[in-house]
């Protein structure tokens, strides 16, 4: 059994808030007096579900509640090179992180400011640490799609310098997902990388309209792709990335236990898959964790493991030249005779 922290990986789906570290919350909110629910103090990791809305919405909050203690410039840079360490620390040697500015604007002089403030404090932890870092600009589906148009082009305005996708995020249940589709047309013809949340609190609908009327090239979640072998068949064929997230699934009711995840069958299916940590901060896990729990219950074998993390460099926007040093790392890592190889 090789060290999956050893184990060379890309982090596709990862939250900017959620991806938080809890001692750091903790510390911010003392120093400001901000009181902070007990499902993030004393309850903590918090038991959560969104399988009915009255759930979603408990969740939803104590993620506003989490970026609210983001006050200064400090804080944030704080914040991105925390989640830089801790993915070094996983082995990750790509972050592709998510972020939607509108939800910090009010604080931080507006949504370009905020990304421009983003993207600094990105180029500054990759100085630091050493993971090579990129932005993912996410609207919000509870919100009107003309204000996911105005992220559309204030992605496209970074395309090419720092910001590699655009998604959409937050409770699928909400909104037509057709409705963004001007939005993302938008985010097309810049060149991005079209990377919508799908099929994860919703089946396979959710995910042939995030097909059909968005074009993502990625799928967030993607996982309930698994109930229509049409469709699962369409998604491989098309070369369709799955960004998995294990643990947030068990978490929020998608799945009952960690051995329903149906990671083998989408692997036997052919399917493209990248696990994702999603929000550390209210799931408990980072992204060495997802890789330990998917093979704790589906007793996947190093060689299994290492392709899922070839896969994640694969699905992502990083360099090619980088994407085969880091394959060939991958290839170091497996041949070991202990799996500690390391960067």
């Amino acid at each position: 059994m090789r060290d999956l922290r050893a184990l060379p990986k890309a982090h596709l789906h990862l939250h900017f808030t959620g991806s938080m570290r809890h001692e750091t919350l903790l510390e911010l909110a003392e120093r400001d007096g901000i009181a902070l629910p007990d499902p993030l103090v004393s309850q903590w990791p918090p038991r959560l579900s969104a399988v009915d809305e009255k759930g979603w919405f408990r969740f939803q909050r104590l993620y506003d509640v989490a970026r609210s203690v983001l006050r200064t410039e400090d804080d944030v840079r704080r914040l991105v090179r925390e989640a830089a360490e801790d993915d070094v620390r996983d082995g990750g040697r790509w972050l592709e992180i998510q972020v939607d500015p509108s939800g910090y604007a009010a604080r931080f002089g507006g949504i370009t400011a905020f990304t421009d403030l983003v993207l600094d404090c990105v180029r500054d932890a990759t100085a630091r640490t050493g993971l090579e870092m990129a932005v993912v600009i996410a609207a919000n589906r509870t919100r009107h799609p003309l204000d996911a148009r105005t992220l559309a082009r204030l992605a496209a305005q970074y395309a090419g310098r720092g910001v590699v996708g655009f998604g959409l995020s937050n409770d699928e249940r909400r909104g037509r997902t057709a409705e963004f589709g001007r939005a993302f047309a938008i985010a097309e013809r810049a060149g991005l990388w079209l990377v919508p949340h799908g099929g994860e609190l919703l089946g396979p609908a959710s995910v042939r309209s995030c097909l059909d009327d968005l074009h993502a090239d990625r799928l967030g979640h993607g996982v309930r792709s698994v109930e229509d072998p049409r469709l699962l068949d369409r998604i491989v064929e098309a070369g369709v990335a799955l960004e998995v997230c294990p643990v947030s699934n068990v978490a929020l009711g998608v799945y009952s236990d960690l051995t329903s995840v149906p990671l083998p069958q989408l692997l036997a299916a052919g399917a493209t898959v990248a696990l994702g940590a999603d929000d550390p901060l209210l799931f408990g896990s980072r992204l060495a964790g997802q890789y330990a729990t998917m093979r704790a219950a589906h007793d996947l074998t190093d060689g299994q493991l290492a392709e899922l993390a070839r896969m994640s460099l694969r699905a992502s926007r990083a360099p090619a030249d980088r994407v085969a040093a880091w394959s060939a790392e991958i290839d170091a890592w497996l041949t070991a005779p202990d799996g500690t190889m390391g960067p």
